[in-house]
């Protein structure tokens, strides 16, 4: 599971997005996971601060970041990866599938800090630490990523979609990878509900049933159309097979004696 500075540190760039309700659902998919940096690089439409899908990211979109270059949106990252649909294009990089690339990206940014000398007048200065930040990089939304874009990336990424259909909507490409860099199968395990453990009936509440539907079944004429020698058989072996719970069978024998007490007395109010 990624810590809170692990999960500061991956930085979310939208490169030449062009519609702002496709920001402002990146910009939710950013706040839902758990991250925060958020950049764009040369946004068709610098708005995105209204976008209407963008519910519980206001602040993700208040601290989004602007770039005119990808250059600069990347400049303190130690790692860069792209994310395609592959297409028809040629690529000249590795590309992992989403669920081993996203165990990469969690390793990069667990590494501890390097350290980091910063220019100064001071040669003896201390080193500060630098942190392993990695750029996801998206691309537009009818063209993807160019090759330039991909000229800065490390490596590719994709989601595995279908062929027939194998683009998807830039806000749900983002929640897609934000997620399967989030996901703890250890945690998601935590949050699940076990089935509950039913005590199943015994075999004489499971023939008081029995007894009561069969009688309903004959009142109603039900087995008049089924002449069989062995109904009553059948019905118990049918019974049977439901494997009722013993929560269950004293209400389906209830609810059994009511229909047959009906059917006794069809003109009682």
């Amino acid at each position: 599971m990624l810590s809170a500075d692990q999960l500061a540190n991956l930085r979310i760039v939208l490169v030449d997005t062009r519609n702002p309700l496709n920001i402002g659902a990146a910009a939710r998919a950013v706040s839902n996971f758990g991250f925060s940096s958020f950049r764009l690089v040369h946004p068709y439409d610098v708005a995105f601060q209204g976008a209407r899908s963008a519910v519980g990211a206001a602040k993700i979109l208040e601290t989004a970041e602007v770039y005119e270059t990808l250059p600069e949106a990347i400049a303190d990252c130690t790692l860069i990866v792209g994310t395609t649909a592959v297409r028809h294009r040629e690529l000249h990089l590795a590309l992992r599938r989403l669920d081993l690339g996203a165990k990469v990206i969690q390793k990069h940014l667990a590494l501890k800090s390097t350290p980091h000398r910063a220019r100064a007048k001071n040669r003896n200065a201390a080193a500060s630490p630098r942190a392993n930040c990695v750029a996801l990089l998206f691309g537009s939304e009818k063209f993807g990523l160019s090759n330039q874009d991909l000229s800065h990336c490390h490596w590719l990424m994709r989601i595995p979609t279908r062929e027939e259909h194998i683009s998807m909507n830039l806000g749900q490409a983002v929640a897609v990878c934000l997620y399967e860099l989030i996901r703890d199968p250890k945690k998601t395990a935590a949050f699940e509900r076990p089935p509950e453990k039913l005590i199943p009936a015994n075999a004489g509440e499971v023939e008081r049933f029995t007894e009561v539907l069969t009688e309903a079944l004959s009142l109603s004429g039900f087995l008049d159309r089924r002449t069989v020698a062995d109904a009553d058989d059948r019905i118990r072996r049918l019974v049977r097979r439901l494997k009722l719970p013993q929560r269950d069978a004293d209400m389906w024998t209830g609810i059994m004696r009511q229909i047959v007490w009906k059917l006794n007395h069809p003109n009682h109010e």
